[in-house]
């Protein structure tokens, strides 16, 4: 199956274990993280920009995963 590249901005919660859980989360939707860019913390959240590998070229089972987290927001899904 082909593999589609995304790049994701989301904000979450800056303290321990909720990159994690996105990370988690990401690898449940059968996606490959392939860069991960800490762009800012700023009021409690984390700016994270994550280039994710998927199969197929539809993100929606990512998103919906990502968005299922309590406290994370996808700002943007653009592919890469």
């Amino acid at each position: 199956m082909q593999l589609s590249l995304f790049k994701l901005e989301v904000a979450l919660p800056d303290r321990p274990g909720s990159l994690g859980a996105v990370a988690s989360a990401i690898g449940f939707a059968g996606g490959d993280i392939r860069s991960l860019n800490v762009l800012k913390s700023e009021e409690g959240r984390g700016y994270d920009e994550i280039t994710v590998a998927i199969p197929g070229s539809d993100p929606t089972d990512l998103l919906d995963v990502l968005t299922s987290i309590g406290g994370v927001e996808v700002i943007s899904i653009n592919p890469a």
